[in-house]
């Protein structure tokens, strides 16, 4: 009997160890790797930097808390504000407490403001966390559901719908943000009309709203910018992030500007681990990998090839409904439920996942040779066709 709450239903498949895009089980079979442990590991396994980076680090010092400075932790801060536009970090050790430490950043915000009822908008079909909190958010009744009472304090409205929106500034005066993803995740890869981010923008503008946008997926170069927002060339007062940021290891981090960025006062927040010198030193390398192989530029052509190889292995399948991404996130939708795609991809050696019953989501390393994205192309399409 495992002794493992069971919060998890595993596949039947234990790795021993990895190489860039490709993992090898404990009995020696080697697989491809186009999940990267849901968008985690960007510059795959095993990265000679890192693993140089964690070993250092590890032999000089883990853990001292936020009780004092931590300079692998400023310099991360003041990277990640240069590239984002904002202008201070709370560090976590995920994208749910990065998500918590926006909304709490929104709420204590609108009671500084005599707002009784601080209100936030989330969107259908988003995924913002587990935590009480970052669920309730969350536009998924599948993940609300046994966890009631949720939080008050949020008002749902459709992703991409702008009117929407609106019809709700104007008959909610205790409104205080919008929470968004710019591209749902696990709500399928779905990519939002060109403009609606600001549109967004615009209408927290108009009313005095914080726009907070989860890049906790989108975030660390995978959709071929740094953050996704930068395709709109607009500027959240929020953007959280984890995932990729860390490449395995334990981070997430809540980057403000304005007013958001002075909210939080000593005493309303913290983390016990966050932004430690061992993830900090770590994430600090992802960035150097990053920008010394100009990988947002190489997620954006990796995808275009990905998506255009399975636009012409897939067509003629009737069982396609569309093949979409942006950058490295993509999906290839269905037009039937394709759960079962998930353990035959096992059994031939390819890792994937299946979410929204019919969409098969693709989230491979931004360290693909074009040869490694052309064998992605050819799995997944012989796949497909069965």
């Amino acid at each position: 009997m495992s002794h493992l709450m069971q919060t998890y239903k595993r596949m039947p498949v234990a790795f021993a160890r990895g190489e860039g895009a490709y993992l090898e089980d404990t009995n020696g079979k080697r697989y491809f790797d186009a999940l990267t442990g849901i968008a985690v590991c960007g510059l795959g396994h095993a990265h000679p930097r890192l693993a140089a980076t964690i070993a250092a680090q590890a032999g000089n010092l883990l853990h001292t808390s936020n009780l004092y400075e931590i300079p692998e932790q400023e310099r991360l801060a003041s990277r990640l504000c240069e590239r984002s536009g904002m202008e201070r970090v709370f560090f976590a050790n995920s994208g749910a407490e990065a998500n918590e430490a926006a909304i709490k950043i929104a709420r204590i915000t609108g009671n500084q403001r005599g707002i009784k009822r601080p209100t936030i908008i989330v969107l259908d079909d988003s995924f913002h966390g587990r935590t009480m909190a970052t669920l309730t958010a969350t536009g998924n009744r599948k993940v609300h559901a046994g966890f009631e009472p949720l939080l008050t304090g949020f008002v749902r409205a459709p992703f991409n719908n702008v009117e929407a929106i609106k019809l709700i500034a104007a008959n909610n005066p205790d409104v205080v943000a919008i929470m968004a993803e710019p591209v749902l995740g696990e709500g399928g890869i779905v990519i939002p009309n060109p403009g609606y981010l600001a549109e967004l923008r615009q209408i927290c503008d108009d009313n005095n709203w914080f726009l907070m946008l989860d890049e906790v997926q989108t975030g660390n170069a995978r959709t071929g910018r740094y953050f996704a927002y930068q395709h709109e060339d607009i500027l959240p007062d929020v953007v959280t992030t984890a995932k990729g940021l860390g490449n395995g290891l334990p981070i997430g981090a809540c980057l403000a500007r304005g007013a958001a960025a002075t909210a939080l006062q000593p005493g309303n927040h913290g983390s016990t681990y966050g932004g430690n010198p061992l993830v900090c030193a770590v994430a600090n390398a992802v960035l150097d990998e990053i920008d010394e192989n100009q990988l947002e530029q190489r997620a954006a052509e990796l995808g275009e090839r990905i998506q255009t190889g399975l636009r012409e292995a897939l067509r003629g399948n009737n069982a396609v409904l569309e093949v979409r991404g942006k950058g490295l996130m993509l999906a290839v939708e269905l037009r039937e439920p394709c759960g079962h795609l998930v353990g035959q991809a096992l059994e031939a050696g390819l890792l994937i996942n299946v979410t929204q019953d019919s969409i098969v989501r693709l989230l491979p390393p931004l360290i693909l040779t074009n040869e490694e994205a052309d064998d992605l192309v050819a799995r997944v399409a012989a796949l497909i066709h069965g």
